[in-house]
């Protein structure tokens, strides 16, 4: 690595997070900027200071792991994530992968895997540790999300994927509002959501999106 890579720790269990620090501060270049207890405060850290890396626990109170992920796609804050878990259910695996998420290290091997894994992903490059390697090859080996790379659908909520697909059957804000038996005003400020979590700007910007993604809507 070149630069220095500043980093956040997120796990709500204190002595692991003691561990880890003792294990990053060997490394030259490797910079903790903070460890905090969920994705709340982690977002908090992130709008102060410079992260390059954020180290993630999934199993947190006030903000899970996949709950920050989809904060901070939504913000488009560029940082890279690594999953820390315990987990080894591979729908656990599946589901962070279609989050855009390509490094995974499991706790039990984390002494041994965490730095490799930091100069990987610092490089843009994916790691998995060999605990996942059997999941990613029954995905086909493919480290994509299965929506369209980008297209920030799995941002939206339930609702929104409702209203959405009402507006891809070129249906109005009225007729939405009639069949969701909800405001015409709610249907727009659902249109206002939907076109900030893709990152859609301009007036005919949600039209093109889904003419070019109609396959996913």
């Amino acid at each position: 690595m070149k630069k220095d890579v500043n980093i956040l720790i997120v796990d709500d269990h204190p002595i692991f997070r003691r561990g880890l620090r003792d294990i990053l501060r060997s490394e030259r270049k490797m910079n903790i900027v903070a460890d905090v207890a969920n994705g709340a405060e982690a977002l908090s850290v992130i709008k102060k200071h410079s992260v390059d890396v954020v180290i993630l626990d999934l199993d947190m109170p006030v903000m899970n792991g996949f709950e920050f992920t989809q904060a901070i796609r939504r913000q488009n804050i560029p940082v890279k994530i690594i999953i820390l878990t315990m987990h080894k259910e591979e729908s656990i695996f599946a589901r962070a992968l279609d989050f855009g998420i390509k490094a995974f290290v499991n706790k039990e091997n984390a002494a041994t895997d965490i730095i490799k894994c930091i100069k990987a992903i610092s490089k843009y490059q994916s790691y998995i540790c060999p605990m996942f390697a059997d999941f990613l090859e029954n995905r086909g080996g493919q480290l994509v999300p299965k929506s369209a790379p980008g297209s920030g659908l799995d941002l939206l909520t339930p609702a929104e994927r409702k209203v959405l697909k009402l507006i891809a059957e070129n249906k109005s804000s009225k007729q939405i509002a009639d069949e969701l038996f909800i405001s015409p005003k709610t249907v727009d400020n659902h249109r206002t959501n939907i076109c900030a979590k893709l990152n859609l700007h301009g007036t005919h910007a949600l039209l093109r999106f889904l003419l070019d993604n109609k396959s996913l809507i």
